[in-house]
């Protein structure tokens, strides 16, 4: 009777862990819905066009309902991805290797080149950027200095942001440990007022970032150029250079519209690998992943308007095009210089 006893006992536990498992043996679960999820840079109704033209193209190759997730926070959009509730996003660098730290299964699938339509100058810009009528305060000898900015209202994106928090920390805290008052200040100590900065706000997205700055709000803002091109314009200088002055253009959508015509100038412009595109791959699945990377790769993408505006148009998009621009597959190794920063 015991013998019995243990035996359904046992019989019962095995159902269990079957059920558990889903009873694939591991087979990557796969719908008929292709969950994308987006950041709240992309998530604004003037990117509703390039959203609308992606989905329609992966379901074109895919044969799939597109279903998008729009976010107004990083971490829910991780969260998401991370979690098996999306299939597919357009992350930053440090948002991915984060997601990939917490499940293995995102990869990337595909990134933005440079004007050379490679991968050697697949960078973006993280900026340090000031008001245009108070950048005296933040210069030394006539130029900027990073130690000008101890003591005031900053700016960053999300902690999860690559070019609006983990690039800039790492400038400010190589520049501050050098200094005997702040030997001990680590990039904890810089998301909120205190040890730093006497107040830290957060955009949720790198057109906040800037919009706290250019409302006052913040004295200092961490954003990127690539997040906030629609809505602004060269008005001084080089661009992507210290000293280079943008200013909102008239007709700026949201949330610049209430900002038109405000200027700021940049303390700092550093070099960064630019977003992929990842996915979930224990949900998408292998042969829907190979169908979206051909069609993200191909000539077909690249030279779509809605997704790549060419630089001098009117036109907004959720990518600009001076050159060959275009998506191309890459790994996750080259994601490293990335890791290297948390180290």
């Amino acid at each position: 009777m015991k013998t019995k006893f243990m035996l359904t006992i046992f019989l019962l536990f095995t159902v269990l862990l079957t059920a558990c498992s889903g009873g694939n043996d591991g087979a990557v679960e796969v719908d008929d819905v292709i969950k994308m999820v987006w950041y709240p840079n992309e998530s604004g109704e003037d990117m509703k066009s390039s959203r609308d033209e992606i989905g329609r193209l992966i379901s074109e190759v895919t044969g799939k309902k597109v279903e998008h997730q729009l976010t107004t926070d990083y971490a829910i959009a991780i969260e998401t991805l991370v979690n098996n509730n999306a299939d597919l996003a357009f992350t930053g660098a440090q948002a991915y290797v984060e997601a990939k730290n917490r499940n293995d299964a995102v990869q990337t699938i595909a990134v933005k080149s440079g004007k050379s339509g490679t991968l050697d100058d697949a960078k973006y810009y993280s900026w340090l950027a000031v008001n245009v009528d108070e950048q005296d305060k933040y210069k030394e000898n006539g130029e900027f200095s990073l130690d000008k900015i101890a003591n005031t209202k900053f700016s960053f994106v999300s902690n999860s942001s690559t070019s609006g928090f983990k690039v800039p920390s790492q400038s400010i805290l190589g520049h501050f440990t050098q200094k005997e008052e702040y030997a001990d200040l680590t990039a904890e100590d810089l998301m909120e007022g205190g040890p730093l900065f006497s107040q830290v706000l957060f955009g949720n997205s790198h057109q906040g970032s800037a919009v706290n700055l250019l409302t006052g709000n913040a004295d200092v803002a961490a954003f990127c150029d690539t997040c906030v091109d629609n809505y602004v314009e060269i008005a001084e200088g080089d661009e992507n250079t210290v000293g280079a002055v943008y200013r909102v253009k008239d007709d700026a959508a949201e949330p610049f519209n209430t900002v038109t015509g405000k200027e700021f100038t940049l303390m700092s412009a550093t070099p960064v690998l630019n977003e992929p595109f990842v996915v979930n791959m224990d949900t998408i699945g292998q042969e829907d992943f190979d169908k979206i990377q051909q069609l993200f790769t191909s000539d077909e993408f690249a030279n779509n308007e809605k997704i790549f505006a060419p630089k001098d148009s009117e036109q907004t998009a959720l990518f600009s095009k001076e050159g060959q621009e275009r998506l191309v597959a890459v790994e996750d190794e080259w994601y490293d210089p990335i890791r290297e920063l948390s180290k």
